[in-house]
């Protein structure tokens, strides 16, 4: 069943011819309207994952529900498919079940509230927002735990429901969720901010509206809609070939000694539409690596990674879904099957976008990205101060982004291109811990003739008795270089303790108990290199080792000799590449760093300290056994 809408006003809007500029004048604003939504967040948030990170994705559609300004494409259709239930003026509804949206949200740490904007009675518009919370209960701190097998193991999850009802907040509703997790402090102000930002964008949508006429605002946010959709039809014809291309890429492991888990993908066009097919993916696995995967969230993705490789002046918003067809086997780890762990989904999330550049660059390799988008890295760390206070820190890590055709990749840069670090004076204030260094991996971005961008480390001293979950990937695999390009660095973390000695611990782990004095060296993974590095500039690389980002020996990795005062000896650098030219031979489009995964695992133990993962075993069902 789907949801009814109920108006007292049920004249139907009219589409009326709008001018260019009319539509301008109201696109802008909307694009205001949903910054504005961010600043309300932000300064009224409490947890630094939202406050500080952003980790909060803002949208305004219109009344059918497509996104018109936004980030990560409209969830409201599966919203609406899956609320049983009428939508009333002053309802907001909220929901952190993936199962229940068809994947709008994919892990229920994120919290969903929608609302529909109103005007004279009249639906015009909805204005919806979710947010990472920090805690939302189950078994670990965090609510992330990397042994879950089951949705239920990972804290409170809330169905779609009505958390304000003819505008009356539903005090006793959400008492009771906020009394599931440990920070419920923290979830209320969240909670209360993205209410707060999601009444801002109504109120300028009901301006908009009031100002230029219902019709006109509604047929202005179709006009958006159609002029993307014109626009990436013609990308889409220009860019996808109708021959299949396919890619493949692994998550590592799923944190319980088993992987790596593959993610395949082929994509090809048929006439103006480009289709995605998932097939030959591995099936969900025991953990909680899986990653409910929505449609029309995966065409946004698509979209956006296309939008900025081949025409950033495009104006991305829903209007071009109807030009893509994904197919995402159930029961795969990108369709998992209900009750499926899900909370661990950010390795198979950032591991999309590294193969989307796989495939998108095949048909026209000039366009090529490398890989470092690959994962989204988590840390947290909690436990009683002496005093006997509770404390608990969720931050996101930063990796090196990869290198692209027209230009080298940002150095610890996040995946998303509006999160923020969170200082280290606020970390230093709020949490007992202190950064001992704070610094980009020489040489960890993979050379090319655009270099990938390197890894962060960043040097945790722990204050208090606690303990720490980490959560990262590309430990095992490596970033992949493209066109020559070679691959970037895996990750590390290694934990040195107060006593002097050190162990290195998994990308994926729990409950590691730490003590006042020891320190976490929390290494991420560079970004792959693109184009050859034997045609970089030699200038290019002495600026990097002037710059700290190329080591003197780093350096004849692109065939250049370079001094410790940074000056090229042009002579020498000449005849080097020519001696890495010809025993190299041809490029590759790709370089894994590997030929294979067995290869991979053989060499594991050596190169990483850490044993490599076991296969995984697939019973009946199709899951990981």
């Amino acid at each position: 069943m789907s949801a009814k809408i109920i108006q007292r006003n049920t004249k139907r809007m009219k589409k009326v011819k709008v001018d260019s500029v009319t539509i301008d004048i109201i696109e802008s604003a909307l694009r205001s309207a949903r910054y504005e939504m961010d600043t309300v967040l932000f300064r009224t948030a409490m947890s630094p994952g939202i406050r500080e990170q952003h980790d909060e994705f803002p949208m305004i559609a219109n009344l059918e529900g497509k996104m018109v300004v936004g980030q990560f494409g409209s969830f409201i259709n599966s919203f609406i498919e899956g609320y049983d239930g009428t939508i009333e003026e002053g309802d907001i509804f909220m929901t952190s079940d993936p199962y229940s949206v068809n994947g709008a949200v994919s892990h229920a740490n994120d919290w969903l509230l929608l609302m529909p904007v109103y005007k004279g009675g009249r639906l015009i518009a909805w204005s919806a927002m979710f947010g990472h919370m920090t805690d939302i209960g189950g078994k670990v701190p965090g609510s992330l735990p990397t042994d879950a097998r089951q949705i239920y193991e990972e804290g409170i999850c809330v169905p779609p429901i009505k958390i304000y009802k003819g505008g009356q907040l539903q005090e006793d509703v959400l008492k009771v969720i906020l009394h599931n997790c440990r920070l419920p402090m923290w979830n209320l102000s969240d909670f209360n901010a993205i209410v707060a930002a999601l009444k801002t964008a109504g109120i300028r949508c009901v301006e908009l509206s009031t100002r230029f006429g219902d019709d006109v605002f509604y047929s202005a946010m179709d006009a958006m809609l159609e002029r993307n959709k014109r626009a990436m039809r013609e990308l889409i014809l220009r860019t996808v070939p109708e021959k299949k291309q396919y890619f493949e890429d692994y998550v590592c492991d799923d944190g319980m000694g088993m992987g790596p888990y593959k993610i395949a993908c082929t994509m090809w066009r048929e006439g103006e539409k480009c289709i995605f097919d998932f097939a030959g993916t591995d099936p969900q696995s025991v953990g909680a690596i899986n990653f409910l995967l929505n449609d029309e969230m995966f065409k946004m993705f698509a979209g956006v990674y296309m939008i900025m490789v081949f025409d950033p002046q495009i104006l991305f918003n829903d209007g071009f879904y109807d030009l893509m067809d994904v197919r995402i086997p159930a029961g795969t780890l990108l369709k998992p099957l209900k009750p499926a762990a899900l909370s661990c989904r950010t390795h198979a999330l950032g591991r999309i976008f590294d193969i989307l550049g796989g495939l998108l660059g095949q048909g026209n390799p000039a366009f090529m990205c490398a890989a470092g988008f690959s994962d989204s890295p988590h840390i947290m760390y909690s436990g009683y101060r002496s005093t006997g206070e509770w404390y608990q820190l969720f931050q996101i890590g930063f990796g090196g982004i990869p290198g692209k055709p027209f230009g080298d990749g940002p150095d610890g840069h996040s995946l998303w291109p509006s999160f923020t670090n969170v200082p280290n004076e606020f970390l230093e204030s709020y949490f007992p811990l202190r950064i001992e260094t704070y610094e980009t991996i020489a040489d960890s971005g993979g050379p090319g003739k655009n270099r990938g961008g390197n890894a962060l480390r960043v040097g945790y001293r722990f204050l208090e008795p606690g303990e720490i979950s980490i959560h990262d990937d590309r430990w095992l695999t490596y970033p992949w270089g493209v066109n020559g390009g070679l691959p970037g660095t895996r990750s590390r973390k290694l934990l040195t303790r107060a006593d002097g000695s050190e162990e290195q611990i998994p990308a994926k782990c729990d409950r590691i108990k730490v003590e006042a004095g020891d320190l976490l060296y929390f290494d991420t993974w560079g970004g792959g290199g693109c184009g050859d590095p034997l045609e970089r500039e030699p200038e290019r690389v002495a600026f990097d080792v002037d710059a700290g980002l190329v080591t003197v020996d780093g350096a004849r990795r692109y065939g250049v000799v370079v001094g410790l005062d940074a000056v090229v000896d042009l002579a020498a650098t000449t005849a080097l590449r020519a001696k890495m030219a010809k025993e190299r031979g041809a490029v590759k489009l790709f370089d894994r760093g590997f030929e294979s995964i067995d290869e991979l695992k053989g060499r594991c133990l050596a190169e990483t300290a850490l044993p490599a993962p076991r296969q995984p075993k697939f019973n009946r069902r199709g899951k990981a056994a």
